[in-house]
């Protein structure tokens, strides 16, 4: 190769410096470097590619300022493009006599055509192209049934993945890189306009996140020194506070399922008593690893059942209710504390998730996608396979999915998880000097306990939008008419 000619690394959902083995390449390629991020944020059916939501948007944002910031460490900096990489790529290759592109494989299939597009193009212009191996911990065609499907029950897939054995071990941190291209127009990330303005929204954005590998890393070495003891059961109580809050992280690639494994065997190993709760922390990045497999084999995951009995569902329309439900207003508490905290933070406990979730498409009886598209636009994290996988799973129509029948009862699910009241007392303020029997059913207090709490139902706080009861055995007819 001529040292002279330039080498692209085009980052995508890998915004990181360490375990980067397309970076590694290039580098090692010998010629001066271009490191390339390109937003493509239009929608198009073809292969579901999705624009990130709004959250997501803002991470992005300071992920990228954060990974330029990383480099210009090194002497290199981001160049920013907007637009189709199928364009972009070649174009760019084209204007610096580039001579080879490497990139690492995401397994998404949006994402894979586009680059199956790209390398075409290039080779035709006579570019070299290198693909690096995707980031999961299995490549999806390892995993496959005798049919050479992928699995569609979660414990029997994990299996197969740990049957392999552990994952590669992490590549070393990039400590130096060759000398950038200089003379090239770079977009600013300010005129992408990815950040609110008015009204900016993010405030509590930012006093939860820090977005980047710095910021990855540290969550790590936090959670495994902390909050990973007491996980296994602890998970489930939102106020005790033992998730990892790593999932925005992996989302956008500032750290690798790699490295996470790694540094959590390595935790069991250095601490025995952690063992059942780090087992239970990789069977949730198993998860995560199931729903990517799931994308794999039906890139349409956000939109079609993967149970077709559920085509002919009855869901309703009501967008009082939806609206109802996106502001935290349902008069259910846990689900009211859980969307607020979503709109205020980006994300959610995972059993919160649940319980609101399971209570839109179960309580509400509306359709899994209005949910999924909210959580979409609202959670960092919002994952392409993740996001839609957990949603079908709630509303049964999924793989693995849990029965339809099996209704999460709010009240109970807050006394269990939140028995002190504490979380619903934090995100839902106006309830907070209710005693704790009555914070989860406000509607059981005496006008002299409402009073004294400063609660008016209907005023401060709302009535119930439906009824318990009466709503499970809507649901319950709904299915049974289905099933039939």
């Amino acid at each position: 190769m001529n040292v002279s000619s330039p080498v692209i690394v085009w980052f995508r959902d890998d915004l990181r410096l360490s375990d980067h083995a397309a970076l590694i390449a290039a580098r090692d390629a010998g010629a001066t470097l271009i490191c390339l991020y390109i937003l493509d944020d239009t929608e198009t059916g073809k292969h579901g590619h999705r624009s990130p939501g709004a959250a997501a948007k803002w991470w992005l944002a300071n992920s990228l300022r954060a990974l330029d910031a990383d480099l210009k460490e090194l002497g290199q900096h981001l160049v920013l493009r907007k637009g189709d990489a199928r364009e972009i790529l070649p174009q760019l290759a084209r204007e610096t006599r580039a001579k080879a592109v490497f990139w690492i494989d995401s397994e998404i299939p949006a994402d894979t055509a586009c680059a199956r597009d790209v390398a075409k193009t290039l080779n035709e212009i006579g570019v070299e192209t290198h693909v690096s191996a995707s980031d999961l911990l299995a490549s999806p065609q390892s995993i496959r049934n005798k049919e050479g499907n992928g699995l569609r029950v979660f414990t029997p897939f994990w299996k197969r993945v740990r049957a392999q054995g552990q994952p590669p071990r992490p590549l070393a941190a990039i400590k130096k890189l060759p000398t950038p291209v200089t003379s090239l127009k770079n977009e600013s990330l300010k005129d992408w306009q990815l950040e609110p303005a008015r009204p900016d929204w993010a405030g509590g954005f930012r006093e939860t996140w820090t977005p980047g590998e710095t910021g990855a890393h540290e969550r790590l070495h936090d959670f495994l020194d902390g909050a990973i003891k007491g996980y296994a059961e602890g998970r489930d109580f939102p106020e005790k506070d033992h998730a990892s809050h790593l999932s925005p992280h992996l989302r956008f690639g500032e750290i690798s399922p790699r490295q996470v494994f790694h540094a959590a065997r390595f935790a069991a190993e250095r601490h025995p008593a952690l063992s059942r709760d780090v087992e239970k922390f990789l069977s949730e990045l198993g998860w995560r690893e199931f729903c990517r497999h799931l994308l794999f084999d039906h890139p349409d995951l956000h939109r079609r059942n993967l149970q077709s009995a559920f085509d002919d569902f009855p869901w309703r329309r009501d967008t009082k209710a939806l609206r109802a439900w996106q502001q935290g207003r349902t008069g259910y508490p846990i689900v009211d504390a859980g969307m607020r905290e979503l709109w205020h933070t980006g994300a959610m406990q995972n059993r919160i998730r649940m319980v609101t979730a399971s209570f839109l498409v179960k309580h509400l009886l509306l359709d899994w996608r209005d949910g999924e598209k909210w959580f979409w636009d609202t959670l960092v994290d919002a994952d392409p396979g993740s996001n839609p996988g957990n949603w079908q799973w709630v509303a049964g129509c999924g793989a693995d999915a849990a029965p339809y029948f099996r209704i999460f009862n709010p009240i109970l699910q807050g006394e269990k998880f939140d028995p002190d009241g504490a979380y619903v007392a934090h995100w839902v303020p106006e309830l907070a000097k209710l005693p704790p029997p009555l914070i989860h059913k406000p509607w059981e207090a005496t006008p002299m306990e409402l009073a004294a709490a400063g609660v008016t139902l209907g005023k401060t706080y709302p009535a119930p939008i439906v009824d318990h009861k009466a709503a499970r055995e809507r649901a319950l007819a709904a299915y049974r008419k289905t099933r039939d």
